[in-house]
């Protein structure tokens, strides 16, 4: 028999590539002869490129960047098997994590550093980025980025405006001239599960901004700043992004991605499925397993044992998912294509107990799923 296995990564626990590899060495006990295709996963945030070098056999690239304060940081970038198509993490260049808590001020962080890696890309050869824009520490809307890719943000003197989104009220003109022109021949894919306009109540400033460091006084201050810089960009780029769903993704990046690349959003789960061939492989297989650190009713709304048990769906495949847990609406799982779902947790054990055994747990789950399929002779 043929096995996909096609899970994310257990936040904190194990990376995607170890999580299937566990599940593989559990089964394996029972099914000798069993056929296993390890498809690391992910859904645009953390770990996408990770995920998508193991399970495209490309590379990983390091490169040091502008860091969203504007000092040096070691970043890195992927580039699949194909040769071709590189993805980006934006929280590499311009993540929360890469700032400290006490220095948390979006009206001074940048992405420029996101505008770097997208060059070094492009002068790798590659036709196509995928870029992960989750975990931002920004709200310049994509400014900085644009500004490492050639874009001039002028004041009304002529001058470039400053990092952060506390200068984007500056901004009097964008000239697009010296813009990098490989940007016109490449395909931009960005992984956005959100659908937060720009601009607004529910837009990346109100929503988002208050977990970067910003005070109420500051959102507001963010909020007419973007509505600036979107008015700037309709007049001067004849584009209009303010109240496009996922345009306040990563304090607007979304926003500037499209304005400035062209970009096109879609659900993050949807990218990596494309970019590792899932259909092909699922079709090839008798049965799948997923899974991820907790099942529950976020899963439903695109996460990864989702998107995969949707593919199988498609090919009448059954699916089995494993988790470090099942919370509330994992129940709901028959309803996503999902016909059963385990926990790894076999007794009373601590949240830390279960972090730090979860491949020892994951084998020994996967070693009890892999003796009931034997003795049902499931093929």
């Amino acid at each position: 028999m043929r096995v996909v296995i096609a899970t994310d990564s257990f936040k904190g626990s194990a990376l995607a590539r170890e999580v299937a590899q566990a599940i593989a060495e559990g089964l394996k006990v029972a099914l000798k002869q069993a056929d296993f295709d390890l498809v690391p996963m992910a859904d645009g945030g953390e770990g996408t490129v990770e995920a998508l070098v193991e399970a495209t056999k490309g590379q990983v690239i390091p490169k040091r960047v502008t860091g969203p304060l504007g000092e040096p940081v070691n970043a890195f970038f992927g580039i699949l098997g194909d040769k071709e198509t590189a993805v980006i993490e934006m929280a590499a260049a311009a993540g929360l994590n890469l700032v400290p808590p006490e220095k948390r001020n979006p009206l001074v962080t940048t992405t420029y550093g996101v505008g770097e890696l997208i060059k070094a890309a492009l002068n790798n050869g590659c036709k196509r980025i995928i870029i992960g824009i989750g975990g931002s520490a920004t709200n310049d809307g994509g400014a900085g980025m644009a500004q490492a890719l050639g874009a001039k943000l002028l004041d009304e003197n002529g001058n470039e405006i400053g990092f952060g989104g506390g200068e984007l009220s500056k901004l009097a003109k964008i000239d697009v001239i010296s813009l990098d022109d490989r940007l016109k021949e490449t395909e931009i894919l960005v992984a956005c599960d959100v659908t937060n306009p720009l601009t607004g109540p529910n837009g990346a400033s109100a929503v988002y901004g208050p977990q970067k460091g910003a005070t109420p006084e500051m959102v507001k201050l963010l909020d007419e700043n973007l509505r600036h810089y979107a008015e700037i960009i309709r007049r001067d780029l004849g584009i209009d992004v303010e109240n496009v769903p996922g345009a306040g993704a990563a304090g607007g990046l979304g926003a500037g991605l499209m304005a400035f690349c062209q970009a096109k959003l879609k659900r993050g789960v949807e990218l990596v499925i494309q970019a590792v061939g899932l259909d092909e492989r699922i079709q090839k297989a008798d049965l799948v397993i997923t899974g991820e650190g907790k099942i529950d009713f976020q899963t439903g709304f695109g996460k990864v044992p989702y998107g995969v048990a949707q593919v199988a769906k498609r090919y009448n495949k059954p699916v089995v998912a494993i988790a470090g847990q099942l919370g509330e609406g994992s129940e709901k799982c028959r309803e996503w294509g999902i016909d059963a779902c385990f926990s790894i947790i076999n007794r009373p054990i601590s949240e830390q107990e279960a972090i730090s055994r979860a491949l020892a747990l994951l084998r020994r789950t996967a070693e009890e799923l892999g003796w009931l399929i034997k003795r049902l002779k499931f093929v």
